[in-house]
């Protein structure tokens, strides 16, 4: 994969990213997009593909992408195909921070950094060029103004905007209503970004449910109704160390 084009989770990030504050909006939930992002974007490259409710690995070969690819190894190592809401679920620890200081790499982003009750270092983020930001989000103004389906990279990102909640970020109060529900709607055009949009919600709602168990095979009992399925641990990306005698707070 080149690197001259955006990944779904940059422009996720950078949509969520206030030009004015730094600060993100829906912190909590962005991170479970981000999450969700990453399998979008190594679905668009080929590398992974729904099954059912699951991801399978189908071509394992790096994308020259580190973040990218550390989650696609993750994904290998498995060895069998992982329920998209379990693995974004799982603990990612870290992940936001690396997409910014990627982004700050880049000079897409600079960091300001301050004080929270001017004791605790702080760290904001903001953009260096908001036209960058303009322009992802024109993407989506022109699939919601024309009600043309869109491109399957601009539906996913329709789809993870939503599911994280940034509709109503991007489209606020009363006026902003059609616009939020034409980019809900938005999440049908995409497979792979409806699946992993839909896991997303299911994580923030505690609906979580194991799969609907197959009927028990002849001659053996079917399991009880207290019985569970073992869970599938998550994975995610590792944290990122702090330096230093004090951590630094990232303001949402």
């Amino acid at each position: 994969m080149g690197r001259s084009r955006r990944t779904l989770p940059e422009e996720l990030l950078l949509l969520a990213l206030d030009p004015t504050t730094g600060t993100t909006a829906q912190p909590q939930s962005l991170d479970l997009g981000l999450a969700g992002a990453q399998l979008v974007e190594l679905a668009l490259a080929g590398r992974i593909a729904p099954d059912g409710d699951r991801i399978a690995v189908v071509a394992p070969r790096p994308t020259g992408d580190p973040t990218l690819d550390c989650a696609l190894e993750l994904l290998r190592r498995r060895g069998a195909p992982v329920r998209a809401v379990n693995w974004i679920g799982g603990p990612r620890l870290g992940l936001r921070q690396t997409y910014l200081s990627h982004l700050e790499r880049c000079g897409m982003v600079h960091a300001v950094e301050g004080q929270m009750c001017g004791v605790l270092p702080t760290t904001r983020y903001q953009a260096t060029d908001t036209a960058i930001s303009r322009e992802i989000k024109a993407r989506l103004d022109s699939a919601i103004r024309t009600g043309v389906p869109p491109d399957p990279r601009t539906a996913a990102l329709a789809a993870l905007a939503h599911a994280v909640g940034l509709g109503k970020h991007l489209y606020p109060g009363n006026e902003g209503r059609s616009s939020r529900s034409r980019l809900r709607d938005l999440i049908r055009h995409d497979p792979m970004g409806g699946l992993v949009a839909h896991a997303v919600m299911d994580v923030q709602n505690g609906a979580a449910a194991q799969p609907r168990r197959s009927p028990a095979p002849a001659g053996r009992p079917a399991a009880g109704p207290g019985a569970r399925p073992a869970p599938e641990p998550a994975r995610g990306v590792p944290a990122q160390p702090r330096h230093g005698s004090m951590a630094r707070a990232v303001v949402h």
